[in-house]
């Protein structure tokens, strides 16, 4: 049997899409639509404060198609946490007129093809790759994805040390997007559908075709890749739950 790749595994995490009844929204009354985006602000106040104690993080997007119409990314340090949270929103009075229209569970990864160390916890960088304070990134792009397993193109079945080599090549491609793309990998093997969910954040949304595309070119991808759909979206500030709710 082939060795499996040891991983480094930090805050657990949940993409919770959400699309807008509309129709109801907007024939409800105005005091009854502002108490709920009251209420929705006061939950997210809490999510502020937890990411001040650096006991978690969260980002707001809206979403840009007909998949959904706003994501909650929330990353917290136990799945029972990211329990609590969805439940909670599912009770307030804005979840009344939202349809779910998408999730994905999964914790934040780090993979031993790029990381070793005595004791990788303790470094400071890995620590922060593992625990990511999520960016107020203008843009954010979600996708999952596996690696192939069909015939000759099965990755599990290439040795440990050519996975690595393919790996490393892989990871070259990103390293030339620093400073203009964010990337949090995170593990599903056992949680969701796929294998991985990727979430980019940039201040600039072409990033996202430019990288997206000249990984396809790279054999991990090329040969080994297998996506779902992808979400785009467009930062929801604090200050723009207002606006983006106004009918």
């Amino acid at each position: 049997m082939n060795e499996a790749a040891q991983t480094l595994d930090g805050w657990y995490c949940l993409h919770d899409f959400r699309s807008m009844d509309w129709t109801t929204w907007k024939m409800t009354p105005a005091d009854e639509r502002q108490a709920a985006i009251d209420e929705f602000l006061g939950l997210v106040e809490k999510w502020n404060a937890t990411m001040k104690m650096e006991q978690g993080s969260h980002a707001l997007y809206t979403i840009v198609g007909q998949k959904a119409d706003f994501m909650m990314m929330i990353l917290r340090p136990t799945m029972e946490e990211l329990n609590e949270i969805e439940t909670e929103f599912n009770k307030s009075k804005l979840a009344e007129y939202t349809v779910p229209a998408h999730s994905y569970v999964s914790v934040v990864e780090l993979s031993n093809y790029l990381h070793e160390s005595e004791d990788p916890y303790q470094n400071p960088h890995v620590r922060a790759r593992l625990y990511p304070m999520l960016p107020k990134a203008k843009y954010v792009c979600f996708y999952p994805m596996d690696k192939r397993r069909q015939g000759n193109d099965n990755w599990y079945m290439l040795p440990m040390e050519e996975r690595k080599k393919l790996m490393y090549s892989h990871g070259m491609i990103g390293r030339q997007y620093a400073g203009k793309v964010k990337q949090v990998i995170t593990g599903s093997v056992g949680f969701d559908d796929y294998e991985w969910g990727v979430t980019l954040f940039s201040d600039d949304v072409l990033q996202f075709k430019k990288l997206v595309y000249e990984m396809r070119f790279d054999e991990v991808s090329a040969r080994y890749g297998e996506f779902g759909s992808f979400f785009v979206g467009n930062l929801l500030t604090e200050e723009g739950v207002n606006s983006f709710l106004q009918v």
